[in-house]
């Protein structure tokens, strides 16, 4: 196990699309399969890592971009690495991805629409309203990635069938053995 190298997956999208959801997901599974894993959730990162950053673009460029140090040292240390991040921008999303070999980009896709239904903490409602300022999708600007290693449609698809897709596309670049490789390898290191 400890020949597999270490990578960095990247969820973009808007807010609701389900990245944190699938993040959840696909971190079970690598963890089953006895991976060294962490998750930088963009959230939790603001509070801790970005505390006093504003919602800009040059402060959300940085708040991106930090996220991407701190993956980068995890990566080239052998970790798994999975962000959820809504990181908007593209130019910021780009930096990251040269300064990371071992990068896959995953565009969470769901229609703004959808995004506002699953919203729990009513922030949407809030955007509409005017009431918050500089919301992604909403009074600011979410830039699609241009070409995305993967595009999960979670407007189509469960959760489920999205990080399924998350582990196929590891597995199909080299990031992760397929599970009956593993399970393989596991019987024949325990004879």
């Amino acid at each position: 196990m400890n020949e597999q190298r270490g990578f960095t997956l990247w969820f973009t999208g808007l807010s609701g699309a389900g990245k944190t959801t699938i993040a959840e997901i696909v971190e079970r599974e690598l963890r089953e399969r006895e991976r060294p894993v962490e998750v930088l959730d963009g959230d939790i990162v603001r509070t801790n890592l970005s505390k006093g950053l504003t919602f800009s673009r040059e402060d959300r460029n940085v708040n991106v971009l930090r996220i991407g140090f701190v993956a980068n040292l995890l990566t080239r240390n052998g970790v798994a690495v999975i962000v959820s991040a809504i990181s908007p921008y593209k130019e910021a999303r780009d930096q990251v991805r040269r300064r990371i070999v071992d990068f896959v980009e995953v565009f969470v896709d769901a229609p703004l629409e959808v995004c506002a239904e699953r919203d729990v903490k009513g922030l949407y409602k809030k955007a509409f309203a005017g009431e918050i300022t500089q919301f992604t999708g909403v009074s600011d600007p979410y830039e699609p990635p241009a070409a995305p290693d993967l595009v999960l449609k979670t407007d189509e698809e469960t959760p489920q069938e999205s990080a399924r897709k998350v582990l196929e596309k590891l597995e199909y670049f080299g990031y992760l053995w397929p599970q009956e490789a593993q399970e393989t390898e596991y019987n024949w290191g325990s004879r």
